[in-house]
């Protein structure tokens, strides 16, 4: 971060909540402090005195064992100073207001924490060929369920000239949110980013590799601090930019949090957020003849009458049926015990196999 002014706890996003909880440390020789980035296990974390170099004590690790227990940036944790040096010692991390998740990569079933205390996520997705409105819908459920603000940024509007249709049909399908369409390069256009941004207040970037995450950044505290990479022409796809989670205190107040380009993004938690960004198809279920109904096949379903009328979109149909079997996998799999899961994996693979068996090429 770099501090280079005297800055006070509440311009890092402290507040009562926070308060409240370090109360009990307050006569303990303890101080606050935020981690504002994290890299394999490393923290440099953050208050009124500057940056201090930080380690987990031994007895944190050894009563914490998954990852959601451990510091992410964005959090605020219970140090105690190491005399004569730039140091502390991590001994607790302070309830979070938020916290922004996804599934770990992979067959593994485990949370993986993104960043905590987050205000405001930006969706930024690019006017190129990364415009998709499916994750668009995927980003949301997510945020939604992190209990963040979503805002979303279609990024690029110089290089698309149906950046206004485009936006409209984004708001089809993101009622409520604000959305703009913005071209990172453009100083009128990060006034509408800037207009999110106030002192202490926290916000997370989201998006691909090469949407412009970095770019709006760097335009932002008007520096080239944030490395960027040329987008390739073949796909409009960009390198990973950024390869650690940072926390970084804008000039004008308010914070940002840079993340790596996920790639592959799998959901965590429940399906609150689904269905708070499919709301309209939950409007139409509660129409449906069976309580459970799944809308697949069921009679007297009042989502398949839409989708037959033509006042339900067959894409959309699709994408809220995915994430909800998504959700329900990962519900499924945090129940069943390790070897139930593994038969269920298996079970899984053969009978695709069995149906590959059956095309004919």
């Amino acid at each position: 971060m770099n501090i280079e002014k005297q800055i006070s706890k509440n311009d890092l996003g402290w507040n009562s909540f926070f308060e409240g909880h370090f109360e009990q440390y307050k006569n303990q020789n303890y101080a606050a402090m935020r981690i504002i980035r994290e890299n394999r296990g490393k923290y440099i974390a953050c208050n009124e005195n500057g940056e201090f170099l930080c380690e987990i004590t031994g007895k944190f690790r050894f009563d914490n064992e998954t990852r959601d227990k451990f510091p992410i940036v964005g959090d605020w944790v219970v140090t105690s100073l190491v005399p004569n040096e730039r140091k502390a010692m991590i001994h607790s991390v302070i309830p979070r207001k938020s916290m922004f998740s996804r599934k770990v990569s992979g067959e593994t079933t485990e949370e993986q924490p993104i960043a905590a205390n987050i205000d405001i996520v930006f969706i930024i997705t690019g006017l190129d060929s990364n415009y998709n409105l499916r994750r668009i819908e995927r980003f949301l459920s997510i945020v939604t369920e992190s209990g963040a603000l979503p805002v979303i940024f279609l990024n690029k509007s110089d290089l698309c000239r149906e950046y206004e249709q485009r936006k409209t049909e984004v708001e089809s399908i993101a009622k409520g949110v604000d959305i703009h369409a913005i071209s990172a390069y453009n100083e009128d256009d990060l006034v509408k980013v800037k207009q999110y941004i106030k002192k202490g207040e926290t916000i997370a970037f989201l998006g691909s590799s090469g949407v412009g995450k970095s770019t709006i950044i760097n335009g932002l505290l008007k520096s080239d601090k944030l490395k960027v990479n040329e987008v390739s022409e073949l796909g409009s796809r960009g390198r990973h930019t950024t390869t650690f989670r940072e926390l970084i205190l804008l000039p004008e107040g308010g914070m940002v949090v840079d993340t790596p380009g996920m790639r592959e993004l799998q959901v965590w938690g429940d399906d609150k957020g689904v269905n708070k960004v499919f709301d309209d198809i939950n409007d139409l279920a509660a129409n449906c003849r069976f309580r459970d109904c799944t809308h697949i096949n069921e009679p007297g379903c009042a989502v398949l009458e839409a989708l037959k009328n033509g006042m339900l979109d067959e894409d959309r149909y699709k994408s809220f049926l995915k994430l909800k079997k998504e959700y329900a996998y990962l519900a499924a799999r945090q129940t069943m015990k390790p070897n139930a899961v593994e038969k269920a994996r298996w079970k899984t693979i053969t009978k695709s196999v069995k149906q590959l068996k059956k095309l004919k090429y």
